[in-house]
């Protein structure tokens, strides 16, 4: 993946009905190449699926909770298990103190308090910490120029190979 299919996710994240002329001429190509590089990205799995970005409040889903999942073993192969649960949107897998991380919204505390009682009914579950989000300052996709970004600050991928450029080192602190 180069610098220019960078540009066209970061171009499709902000706007995935554009057309591919719209694309093209964002990124410095012709309207077929862009159709055929997108065409490449979505063979290749870098592109899952195209989505429309819903308010969460405006649907009835207007709390959200973090969940920490405490469990008595591996909990590795419960995920039809929370995904049977409508109100989780997103189950990993943790390491740390507990088991999974969920993220669940609701429309209110007592619906909140019933998914609760539901995660602590798969089978291994022993216990649950609910952390409720108050006000929510931004969420962002993942950036595709990230690794642009890290190159051009002379920064360079790989175990342990993750220190600051020296200029940002360098700098007085108050």
């Amino acid at each position: 993946m180069d610098h220019v299919d960078r540009a066209l996710l970061a171009q499709l994240q902000q706007d995935a009905t554009q057309s591919y002329a719209a694309l093209g001429q964002a990124v410095g190509l012709s309207a077929g190449a862009a159709h055929e590089r997108v065409r490449k990205l979505r063979e290749r799995g870098v592109i899952r699926r195209t989505a429309v970005d819903v308010d969460p409040a405006a649907v009835g889903g207007g709390v959200l909770a973090y969940v920490m999942v405490d469990s008595t073993s591996w909990m590795g192969d419960s995920a039809q298990d929370f995904a049977a649960l409508p109100e989780i949107l997103e189950a990993h897998v943790i390491a740390g103190s507990a088991s999974v991380l969920v993220k669940v919204r609701t429309a209110t505390t007592e619906q909140l308090q019933d998914v609760l009682r539901r995660i602590y009914a798969i089978d291994g579950v022993s216990g649950t910490q609910a952390t409720v989000v108050l006000e929510t300052f931004f969420e962002r996709p993942v950036d595709p120029r990230l690794t642009d970004r890290e190159e051009a600050l002379g920064t360079q991928e790989g175990p342990g190979t993750h220190e600051a450029p020296q200029a940002l080192t360098d700098k007085k602190r108050p």
